[in-house]
């Protein structure tokens, strides 16, 4: 009797919270409607031979080939690949070491935590527009040094086809690096206190504290940051466009361009379409492993 008692008396799994569940259900279809429904038919219209306008004229696997034969498109993947790499590993490392500093406790902290995360608050436009000026070689950097005595100091990547993805990524790192920053030292207030004092007595270097011990800590917070970054790379688009436009030629190229001047300018939909699915198959292959090391391998371990 005592266990049916505590059978009926326990509350239904799904009318559980049932007024937040309801209140959750235009939110639930405005997400499967657009987003599930958007990328379905998108994915289903870069089988087709539309221009202009959509039309469901299959055409196979066509698109791709043309996507993948083309020198572009080529281009802009491995831009995408340098600047990805690059970015994330330097987003990194410049923002865990400058979070690492801001938490020793210096003076005027939150001043200089609003400095390095200022960058942040401007739009990826007026970033880009203001890096054009600096990196211009006949009133930028360039300019300034040459006036202070080195005539011969060189510092053009922005008209180097050759490091004009180099030049983007100083740009991107100027502005990302501050959020990275952010992100790390609140990972790294979150630590214990204790365990500080216990590696102090125990008189492991600081060093190996930071590696050992601190890092694997914030497994969690570098996930997140991981995955942040990898989307905002994904998708770089205004910086480019700010920038060089894609140039010099089609050496600054990134898929996102791609998409966007194949569907509105070339008018050529069925070739963009082909373009974002790929770039959806990028995301999924970033989004995929984060969702089952956060809450799969969670799962495991519970």
């Amino acid at each position: 009797m005592t266990g049916l008692t505590r059978g009926s008396a326990r509350p239904n799994q799904w009318l559980r919270n049932l007024n937040a569940k309801i209140a959750s259900i235009p939110m639930i279809l405005t997400a499967v409607v657009i987003f599930v429904g958007g990328t379905a038919w998108t994915v289903v219209y870069s089988f087709t031979n539309s221009k202009l306008l959509p039309r469901l004229s299959f055409v196979g696997f066509d698109q791709y080939e043309r996507l993948w034969a083309a020198p572009r498109w080529l281009i802009s993947i491995q831009n995408l690949a340098v600047f990805g790499l690059l970015s994330l590993m330097f987003s990194l490392v410049i923002g865990f070491v400058l979070a690492a500093l801001m938490d020793q406790k210096i003076r005027f902290e939150n001043t200089f935590r609003t400095i390095m995360l200022y960058p942040f608050a401007l739009s990826f436009i007026v970033t880009g527009l203001v890096w054009q000026w600096l990196l211009n070689p006949q009133y930028g950097i360039q300019s300034i040094v040459r006036s202070l005595g080195w005539t011969s100091f060189a510092f053009d990547p922005l008209y180097n086809s050759n490091i004009v993805i180099y030049g983007i990524l100083i740009a991107a790192l100027w502005q990302g690096t501050g959020l990275v920053m952010c992100l790390m030292l609140a990972g790294l207030r979150g630590i214990d206190e204790d365990i500080w004092k216990a590696s102090r007595v125990d008189g492991i270097p600081m060093w190996k504290t930071y590696v050992l011990i601190i890092i694997p800590m914030m497994r969690g917070v570098f996930i997140t940051t991981l995955v942040i970054i990898a989307s905002g790379i994904v998708k770089v688009y205004d910086l480019v466009v700010a920038q060089t436009s894609g140039g010099p030629g089609i050496a600054s190229e990134v898929p996102a361009k791609y998409v966007y001047d194949y569907m509105f300018q070339a008018q050529n939909l069925g070739q963009g379409f082909a373009a974002s699915t790929m770039m959806l198959v990028t995301v999924a292959i970033i989004i995929v492993p984060w969702a089952y090391l956060e809450f799969g391998g969670g799962r495991k371990r519970g």
